[in-house]
């Protein structure tokens, strides 16, 4: 297999110390490493510092997709502990969830999440009689005193990521939210976008800097392990997303005056990447995209890239190093753990100049 395409050469060590397990005291607050793809030179830098890293004309992309308290916790009717997490609505109370534990949440299962609201396992998707115990259900939620979405509200938990090894807190429901997070529909926070302040967007557009917002709800599929032995052949589940023609119209008219677009995270860097077409026009809409960006990939439409520390062999990891070359990616996280930069969702961040 040629260099770079095997899952084994995206590895890397990472004492468990450097995995932030809180949000910076203030937002805004963290380091930035900035990355010169052209020369492979490193900056160490304040995240407040990113005006200054960017020029006038320069086009910032962000996502708004708001991040649901999508992790329901309760008790099956026999008793024992139940978690659902709601992944994507198909109607007004019905989801598709990730359940555990999946050889007890058959269809016709029960589960009590708090005074008058429980959820009722539907359908199994796909599966066959004789292997129902995977994760993946229909659920319906039954709420006997108000309607279901502000009964998630009520009882649902924040969805951290696994490697923030606490329980979520009320302080997470705004931390692990951008500050302009609007269409709620996500399981996971689109992480480059948390260091954002109200007061940085106004620095930023002091200084000529524009920015325009897509839409893509994050689901299971971005975290879903590279398992494949060549990373080419990995996929993902579909996630929904939409590019607004404002936004299509913003990021044409960057390029065609010679600037550059800006993509906050790997999310909007998906979306814009999948919304180009052959001609190298952008397709504004509401569609779903399943695409995984490995090396070899030629952008279209992103020239700069704003990201968190991503995890060994996963995907994200791959798009980074797409993007700026393996042996850069990895060099520079080696560069980052010696600095003692906090790693993933709650951590510092890169700027890919």
């Amino acid at each position: 297999m040629s260099d770079g395409f095997s899952i084994g050469d995206y590895d890397y060590d990472l004492p468990e110390e450097l995995i932030a397990q809180e949000p910076p005291t203030e937002r805004g607050s963290s380091r930035l490493l900035v990355l010169d793809r052209s020369t492979g030179t490193l900056a160490d830098h304040a995240f407040e510092d990113l005006p200054d890293l960017l020029a006038p004309g320069d086009l910032l992309v962000t996502n708004r997709s708001r991040v649901l308290p999508a992790r329901l916790l309760g008790r099956r009717a026999g008793g024992g502990q139940a978690e659902i997490l709601l992944v994507r609505r198909r109607e007004a109370d019905l989801w598709e969830a990730m359940v555990r534990p999946g050889r007890r949440l058959r269809p016709g299962a029960v589960v009590e999440i708090g005074s008058g609201f429980q959820v009722r396992v539907e359908d199994i998707p796909g599966a066959r009689s004789d292997d129902a115990s995977g994760p993946s259900r229909l659920v319906r939620l039954v709420a006997s005193s108000a309607d279901p979405d502000s009964m998630i509200q009520r009882y649902g938990h924040v969805p951290l990521p696994p490697y923030i090894r606490r329980p979520d807190r009320p302080a997470d429901r705004d931390r692990y939210q951008t500050v302009y997070a609007r269409e709620p529909g996500s399981i996971a926070a689109p992480t480059a976008g948390l260091h954002f302040t109200a007061e940085l967007f106004q620095r930023l557009e002091s200084r000529g800097i524009q920015r325009a917002e897509i839409v893509l709800h994050v689901g299971p599929g971005t975290f879903r392990p590279v398992e494949v032995a060549d990373v080419r052949e990995h996929r993902v589940d579909p996630e929904r997303f939409s590019l607004p023609e404002d936004a299509a119209a913003a990021i044409s008219r960057t390029h065609r005056e010679g600037h550059r677009v800006v993509a906050v995270g790997t999310t909007t860097t998906r979306t814009l990447e999948a919304a180009v077409t052959p001609d190298g026009e952008l397709r504004a809409g509401d569609r779903e995209t399943a695409l995984v960006i490995t090396p070899g990939h030629s952008f279209r439409v992103v020239d700069v890239l704003l990201t968190n520390f991503h995890l060994p062999r996963s995907s994200l990891l791959l798009l980074v190093s797409a993007f700026a070359g393996r042996k850069r990616i990895l060099s520079a996280y080696e560069e980052a753990v010696r600095r003692a930069y906090r790693f993933y969702s709650y951590g510092d961040a890169m700027l890919l100049l």
